[in-house]
C-alpha cells in the first residue's frame, strides 16, 4: 500500500490510530530518549522513591536492586516491544481488535485507559501538591482510599488536569516536544535535590549516610509498623513496574513511531536517571526531612521545596506533567474505539483527562503507586503474551494470525479466556494471599500465552 493510501486512510485527526504510520512521519532514537527521559524521570519518582524508605528496604538493596531490575526493563524494550512494534507500526488497541475483534478490545480498551488513568490522576495529585505549596493549600492524604483532601486542593487539582488534558489532546508530537524540552532540565534538578538533602542530613561519608538512613526507616517503621521490602523485591519491581508499558505492550502506541529498532533503547534514560538516580534522589529528601523535622510524610511538593525551593516547586509540576501526559495520550488511545471511526483522535483523549482529573482528586491513590503499578502490569501485561504469539508463533504453529480480521470475527473467545483465567488466578493470589503485585505479572504473562496457543491448536483455527 502506498504512503498516500495510508494518510487517507488515517481519519482520526493524524495520529494514525487505526492505519500504519506512514513513513513520513517516523521519527529517529533520539527523540525516544526525550519523551522517556521525561515520563520516567518524572512525577511518579517524587513518590516512588520515598516509598521504598518508608518500606523498610536498605539502602545498599535499593542501590543494587533497581541496578538490576532497569536493566532487565530497558532489554525488555528492546527485544520485545520494539522488533514488533516497527514491523507492524501499529497502536497497541488497533493491533488486538486485529486479533481479538472490535468487541472484546472495547472490553480490554476500556480496562487499559481506565488504570492509565488511575496512574495519570496519580501525577495530576503529584503537580497540584507543588502548585499549592505558594497558596498554603496543604496536600494531606485522607486514610481513605475514596476520601478527598481540601476543596482548595481538588480545584487544584481540577486545573491542573484541564491544562494536562488540552497538551495531551494535541497529539504525540506536542506530548515528544515537551518532554524533550523538560527531560534535561528536571534530571539536574533530580541530581540537586539528592544532594541537598545529604547536606541537610550533614552526610560527610558512606558509613554517615547508612546511619541516617537507617535512622529514617526506624521512624517510618515504628509509625506504621514493620515492613519487608528486601533485594528482590527491588528488582522484581523495578523491572515490572512498567509492566503494563513493555510486557503488556503498551508501548506499540508510542514506538510505531521509530524507524528502526534502535528506539527500544529509548527508556535507558529514563530508567538510570529516573527509576535509578530520581528515585534514590527522592528517598533522600524523605530522610532528610525526618531528620530535620520528623515529618514522616512524602508530600512531593513539600519535600522539593525544603531541598531546593523554587526550582523544587517547578520541577514537580512539570515532572507530573510530563508522565501524566503521555499516560493521558495512551488513554486517550484506548478510549478511542468507544467512538465512531470518524471521530477526532482527541474525543478519547478528553475523556481519558476528565476520568484521570477526577482520580486525581482521591490523594490515597498516589500514595499506593507500589502496589498499584504491579496490579495494573498484572491485569493488563498478560494480553501482550497474546500479541507476541500472533507475532511469531502464529504462522509457525500453523493456526490463524489476526484472527479476527482474517476470520470477520468481532469477539475472540480464544483471546478472552487466555487473558481472563490467569489475570483471575493472579488477583486471587494478590488479594486472598497478599502476594506482592509485581511477582504475579510474568507467571500471568506466561500463562497467557500458553493458553493462547492451546486453545488456539485445540480449535485448529
Amino acid at each position: 500500500m502506498s504512503e498516500t493510501a495510508v494518510e487517507i486512510e488515517d481519519v482520526g485527526g493524524g495520529e494514525f490510530e487505526r492505519s500504519p504510520i506512514p513513513a513520513s512521519k517516523l521519527k529517529g532514537w533520539k527523540s525516544f530518549l526525550g519523551m522517556y527521559a521525561g515520563e520516567h524521570a518524572a512525577g511518579t519518582e517524587f513518590m516512588i522513591g520515598p516509598l521504598f524508605l518508608a518500606a523498610g528496604a536498605s539502602l545498599k538493596d535499593l542501590i543494587f536492586g533497581l541496578l538490576i531490575g532497569n536493566i532487565l526493563a530497558i532489554l525488555t524494550w528492546r527485544y520485545l516491544v520494539a522488533p514488533i512494534a516497527v514491523s507492524s507500526k501499529l497502536t497497541l488497541y488497533y493491533q488486538l481488535e486485529k486479533i481479538a475483534g472490535k468487541h472484546l478490545v472495547k472490553v480490554y480498551n476500556v480496562v487499559n485507559g481506565v488504570l492509565f488513568c488511575f496512574l495519570a490522576g496519580a501525577m495530576i495529585t503529584v503537580s497540584a501538591s507543588a502548585v499549592g505549596i505558594p497558596f498554603d493549600v496543604n496536600f494531606t492524604v485522607p486514610e481513605s482510599i475514596f476520601g478527598l483532601s481540601t476543596p482548595a486542593f481538588s480545584t487544584i487539582v481540577i486545573i491542573v488536569g484541564l491544562v494536562m488534558t488540552i497538551v495531551a489532546a494535541a497529539g504525540y508530537n506536542t506530548v515528544s516536544k515537551f518532554a524533550n524540552i523538560a527531560a534535561p532540565w528536571m534530571i539536574v534538578v533530580f541530581a540537586a535535590c539528592g544532594l541537598s538533602a545529604l547536606t541537610q542530613m550533614e552526610v560527610d561519608s558512606w558509613e554517615s549516610l547508612l546511619t541516617e538512613w537507617d535512622k529514617g526507616v526506624s521512624v517510618v517503621q515504628s509509625a506504621n509498623g514493620k515492613v519487608d521490602f528486601g533485594f528482590w523485591k527491588i528488582v522484581i519491581f523495578s523491572w515490572l513496574c512498567n509492566a503494563a508499558m513493555h510486557f503488556g505492550m503498551a508501548d506499540l502506541s508510542i514506538m510505531r513511531f521509530a524507524k528502526d529498532v534502535r528506539a527500544g533503547w529509548g527508556p535507558s534514560i529514563g530508567m538510570f536517571l529516573g527509576h535509578y538516580m530520581a528515585w534514590i534522589c527522592a528517598s533522600f529528601m524523605l530522610a532528610a526531612q525526618i531528620k530535620l523535622t520528623g515529618d514522616i510524610s512524602a508530600n512531593p511538593g513539600a519535600l522539593a521545596w525544603s531541598a531546593v525551593g523554587w526550582t523544587g516547586i517547578i520541577c514537580v509540576i512539570v515532572a507530573g506533567w510530563t508522565t501524566a501526559n503521555p499516560t493521558i495520550y495512551r488513554a486517550g488511545l484506548a478510549f478511542q474505539s468507544l467512538f465512531p471511526s470518524n471521530a477526532k483522535t482527541y474525543s478519547g483523549v478528553i475523556l481519558a483527562g476528565v476520568i484521570a482529573t477526577v482520580a486525581g482528586i482521591f490523594p490515597a491513590l498516589s500514595s499506593q503507586l507500589l502496589g498499584f503499578v504491579g496490579l495494573y502490569g498484572t491485569i493488563l501485561g498478560p494480553m501482550g503474551g497474546v500479541i507476541f504469539v500472533n507475532h511469531y508463533l502464529a504462522k509457525k504453529m500453523n493456526f490463524t494470525q489476526d484472527y479476527a480480521e482474517g476470520k470477520g470475527s468481532s469477539f475472540n473467545t480464544a483471546v478472552l479466556l487466555a487473558w481472563v483465567i490467569p489475570v483471575a488466578l493472579g488477583l486471587y493470589f494478590i488479594f486472598t494471599k497478599d502476594v506482592f503485585a509485581a511477582y504475579a505479572v510474568i507467571p500471568c504473562w506466561i500463562a497467557s500465552s500458553a493458553l493462547y496457543v492451546l486453545i488456539m491448536k485445540l480449535q485448529k483455527s
